[in-house]
């Protein structure tokens, strides 16, 4: 109910009554949440009416917010460091980015550090690689040694893995 009170409050409730229609809640309901939002510093009284203070919610999703990881992955390019430390955590895949340039640039990362040049490896190799990145996440193996293929990364032929050094991707 306090939600309710205080989203009527963000979304132009200026008086008691307003909050009570807005938020669907009956007069003592809505005075009641109103005192401890304000308690709180949530809603201040003004003399236009209630006014929603929401740069304290600001302030406690920063306050929240992890710490920005400062780990180099030693890729030697700024861009492709902010990219890997917003989608890789603790050597692992956290999520894939939707922009296909930007996949393509964080499995390119993945693939120059899981393989070898001249290496061939067997499905159950690749997959235990691929594994390794997706532990603990939501991100599907196949999927991802699928998108391998796709972009050139890797070659594949009779069940049979290698790093791909004779083709660029098409990006």
């Amino acid at each position: 109910m306090r939600l309710r009170v205080f989203s009527a409050v963000v979304l132009g409730a200026a008086t008691l009554p307003e909050v009570v229609e807005a938020a669907s809640v009956s007069p003592k309901e809505a005075a009641a949440a109103l005192r401890r939002l304000t308690d709180g510093g949530l809603v201040e009284e003004t003399s236009e009416g209630l006014r929603s203070r929401h740069e304290e919610f600001k302030e406690i999703a920063r306050a929240a917010r992890p710490e920005r990881s400062s780990e180099e992955y030693g890729s030697g390019d700024e861009q492709t460091e902010a990219l890997l430390r917003t989608f890789v955590r603790d050597g692992r895949l956290a999520r894939l980015p939707a922009q296909f340039r930007r996949r393509e640039v964080l499995l390119r990362y993945f693939v120059e550090r899981s393989f070898d040049p001249g290496v061939t490896y067997s499905e159950k190799d690749v997959n235990d690689k691929l594994r390794e990145w997706c532990d603990g996440t939501q991100i599907d193996h196949v999927t991802i040694r699928r998108y391998l293929i796709d972009l050139c990364l890797l070659g594949r032929e009779d069940n049979r893995y290698w790093l791909r050094e004779d083709v660029k991707p098409t990006v």
